[in-house]
């Protein structure tokens, strides 16, 4: 049965297997040739900053505040907030790792803990938004409004990606 929240839920299912790669990056680390490390971790940078942080970005400006005024509480995201300040300052970290990646020890053991942090905490920052807001979201949201919502989300995260850092060729692809 679909809900009114469906296009969101649809489009975590798309990026997961992202996330999951953040993981399989890190594991790369310490434990493959340099040049394959190169290539986890430049995927890894290449979803946060094209794809993950404009999906924030999106949820900053247009899904938050329907949740927060459904709750009642504007506050009632800000700890979902503090979770895409830390995605972004991990994702910041991770750039300036990926910069200077020769496959030393510290620098490996580094990398291994922003690529594992940015995992769990973007798999569960999901989790909690399936679990909690979307149930919320299609019990009290009607469908016009739910348009709207995702309407603002397309374009917040369409303006995020315009402006997203260090972006290859091909990030702009999968829009989110």
């Amino acid at each position: 049965m679909a809900t009114i929240t469906q296009p969101l839920r649809d489009e975590h299912r798309e990026l997961l297997p992202h996330v999951e790669s953040l993981r399989a990056a890190a594991d790369t680390v310490g434990a493959r040739p340099l040049a394959d490390v190169q290539r986890a971790v430049d995927a890894a940078y290449d979803f946060l900053s094209g794809h993950l942080i404009p999906h924030a970005k999106a949820e900053e400006a247009a899904l938050y505040p329907v949740v927060g005024r459904v709750l009642g509480a504007r506050e009632a995201t800000a700890t979902m907030s503090r979770d895409h300040v830390e995605v972004g300052q991990l994702t910041e970290e991770l750039g300036a790792l990926r910069a200077r990646l020769s496959g030393g020890e510290a620098e490996a053991g580094d990398l291994r803990r922003v690529l594992y942090g940015l995992y769990a905490l973007v798999k569960v920052h999901f989790a909690k938004e399936e679990e909690v807001y979307l149930p919320m979201l299609d019990e009290r949201l009607s469908e016009e409004e739910a348009r709207q919502m995702f309407e603002a989300m397309e374009a917040a995260a369409h303006e995020a990606k315009a402006h997203a850092p260090g972006r290859s060729q091909g990030a702009a692809k999968g829009d989110g």
